[in-house]
């Protein structure tokens, strides 16, 4: 497993070109529909695959929580994704996925690990409503492998969140003071559902509007809209698009991609692009800077995101919009 993880930093080179890398993992066959499912998560956010070691279990921990672990001294919560998941299986989760994203680590115990695939971004669909809504938001993408199988990525921002209980802290949410700006809009896009709540309550405080979408390419097209709408009315695009928001991964079109795309359209060249993302390696940070992003914000803080989107929408506009 050392083997399969090796150069990890290395394929930060893939980030940028709407290419991404994948750890494929399996929760042992589901009695109830007899099938054993192939899930994966980025491999950005792994930091180590390990045989499970001893959990030790403690008192009231959140559901599909089994305990926690001792890593190079560092303590770290384990969640069960098979019982998360309601994947209703026996098989033994004798590996753990090491993930370190949002700035938490967190294992996950998995039936094994398969191997990493290289794929484009655009071969990444939007899972089905149905499928959304069997599996409670948790997979944010699908994308079909030449022996058929269907890979689903997990939305691991709604696990540790759900886990954690991070999303319901509401003081983070009730000590942000409105912006005041009735005029400005922002435009965000994350496929995350959880993410996308956090946006939507920051920007709720804050008193401004917004348009969202859950991809790179919904975002582009919302971008469009605005153009025309901005044309048709006698407006300049870049007043209708206050400024952009955007994440990293993302299935049909990812982050970088898109901050290219707003980035080299004179129609919103005075539009600021913020990249808010969990992949907060300097390295990820970097390569965001090369395409034109013009600041980074680490998922999730509310009262940093919503003084970056402050201070950036009140340099915009100084006067009231």
């Amino acid at each position: 497993m050392s083997e399969l993880l090796k150069s990890i930093d290395a394929r930060t080179k893939l980030a940028g070109t709407n290419k991404l890398e994948i750890l494929l993992f399996s929760l042992g066959e589901d009695r109830r529909t007899g099938r054993r499912e192939t899930y994966g998560i980025n491999v950005f956010k792994v930091r180590e695959v390990m045989r499970t070691p001893p959990i030790t279990v403690a008192p009231d921990m959140p559901p599909a929580v089994e305990g926690m672990v001792s890593l190079r001294g560092i303590l770290v919560p384990v969640v069960d994704l098979a019982k998360y998941a309601g994947v209703d299986s026996d098989a033994r989760r004798d590996i753990m996925i090491v993930t370190e994203y949002n700035g938490h680590t967190q294992g996950f115990l998995v039936e094994a690990v398969d191997s990493i695939l290289r794929l484009d971004w655009s071969m990444m669909r939007v899972p089905p409503d149905m499928l959304t809504a069997q599996m409670g938001g948790l997979v944010t993408a699908v994308t079909e492998l030449e022996d058929g199988r269907l890979i689903m990525m997990m939305d691991v921002e709604k696990v540790l969140a759900e886990t954690s209980h991070s999303d319901d802290d509401d003081i983070h949410f009730k000590s942000i003071a409105p912006l005041e700006k009735p005029g400005v809009t922002v435009f965000f896009c994350d496929d995350s559902s959880v993410a996308r709540k956090q946006i939507s309550r920051t920007l709720d405080a804050m008193g401004v509007k917004y348009v969202s979408a859950n991809n790179g390419r919904q975002m582009w097209e919302e971008l469009e809209k605005a153009a025309d709408y901005a044309k048709a009315t006698g407006q300049s695009p870049s007043d209708v698009v206050s400024l952009v928001l955007t994440d990293i991964e993302m299935p049909e079109m990812d982050g970088y991609i898109l901050t290219k795309k707003i980035k080299s359209d004179p129609r919103f060249a005075s539009v600021p692009v913020i990249m808010h993302s969990s992949l907060s390696g300097m390295s990820n940070q970097s390569l965001g800077l090369s395409v034109g992003v013009d600041e980074y914000v680490p998922k999730f803080e509310a009262q940093r995101l919503s003084e970056i989107l402050r201070r950036r929408l009140t340099e915009r506009f100084p006067a009231e919009v």
